[in-house]
């Protein structure tokens, strides 16, 4: 079978309907479309709620509960505990410290520690967010983790 012997399967394609070509084909005149009206113009599209002119139902209801505005999804920068090991033994590691260390990019940025690769220096960790594998190893080496709050001050350990 070379490229040029395919063909599309029997009854896979089907030939465009050509509208406009007299009334002996059967789609003269009206082309399908009816008798006037917004539908049988050109370019008509008409939205799914649209009523005609008339007041939408969306518009004509009350309003009801809450209005969900201003509700955003925190965004974490994500450092695995690998990247760590460029800090000092008993260094404390906060996000200004990984700002220097080019870790992280952005100004005041929520920061979260994930467990991927092996920690080998003994670090205080400060971030806002901690996976539990990230705690286990940092503290399987003698470090601690410390919770920031979302403004920077600290919180309970986790």
């Amino acid at each position: 079978m070379k490229l040029n012997e395919l063909k599309p399967a029997a009854g896979a394609k089907r030939a465009r309907k050509r509208v406009g070509r007299g009334p002996g084909s059967g789609w003269g005149k009206t082309c399908g479309r009816g008798h006037k009206g917004q539908k049988s113009r050109a370019g008509s599209s008409i939205p799914a709620w649209f009523e005609g002119g008339q007041m939408p139902i969306v518009r004509r209801l009350p309003k009801r509960g809450p209005r969900r505005t201003g509700h955003k999804r925190l965004e974490y920068d994500i450092i695995n505990v690998e990247a760590l090991n460029l800090f000092a033994d008993t260094a404390v590691v906060t996000p200004e410290s990984l700002r220097e260390a080019g870790l992280i990019k952005r100004k005041n940025a929520l920061i979260k520690i994930l467990g991927d690769g092996e920690l080998e220096k003994q670090l205080k960790v400060q971030a806002h967010r901690f996976s539990k594998s990230a705690i286990e190893k940092i503290e399987s080496r003698g470090g601690t983790t410390e919770v920031l709050g979302r403004h920077g001050n600290t919180q309970n350990a986790a």
